[in-house]
């Protein structure tokens, strides 16, 4: 496969990830709303509607999960890119990176586990299979796993990409044949 190929793909990949977490927010949103409004009015109650939101939840934050990996947009305490050293900080968050693979690879796992066992189990109110509910989860941790082992190697060998804020990173130092000053 050749460069802009897998370059398409993780595009692919990635929009279609953001569009399970986009359609998760708005089920979220609708459901609840709606939730809230059953309760003024003299309707029957759908009892549903919290289950599938709880659903919805689980599904927005596996799908968004490998995105955010991606783009640098998970919770992280970012101490160390000020550091001086930038070899310091490409090792650090090199490793950092190959502890988010190691950490989701094993979550991985123990979801595959989930959802072959997983498999007769209903929810209560949908009668939705529980193996369905968990294999999102599944594909997001997959994804997630990918995703931090392609970053730790990228950060190990050319640098952590330059973020906004952050005072090290490869566009850092002086140029290559410049002295520093």
């Amino acid at each position: 496969m050749t460069r802009p190929a897998i370059k398409r793909l993780v595009r692919l990949l990635t929009a279609v990830e953001l569009t399970i977490a986009c359609v998760a927010m708005v089920m979220i949103f609708v459901l609840i709303l709606f939730q809230a409004v059953q309760r003024y009015l003299p309707v029957p109650q759908i009892v549903w509607t919290g289950e599938l939101s709880q659903f919805a939840l689980i599904w927005l934050t596996f799908a968004a999960a490998g995105v955010l990996v991606t783009r640098n947009g998970h919770i992280a305490l970012q101490i160390v890119d000020n550091l001086p050293s930038p070899v310091l900080v490409r090792v650090v968050q090199a490793l950092a990176m190959a502890l988010v693979t190691v950490i989701a690879a094993l979550f991985t796992w123990a979801c595959w586990e989930l959802v072959y066992v997983a498999g007769f189990l209903t929810s209560p109110a949908l009668g939705l299979p529980m193996s369905w509910v968990y294999a999102i989860a599944l594909v997001g941790l997959a994804s997630t796993t990918l995703r931090a082992a392609v970053d730790a190697v990228q950060v190990a060998r050319f640098g952590a990409p330059a973020s906004e804020g952050s005072a090290a990173g490869p566009a850092e130092g002086p140029a290559e044949g410049e002295a520093a000053r």
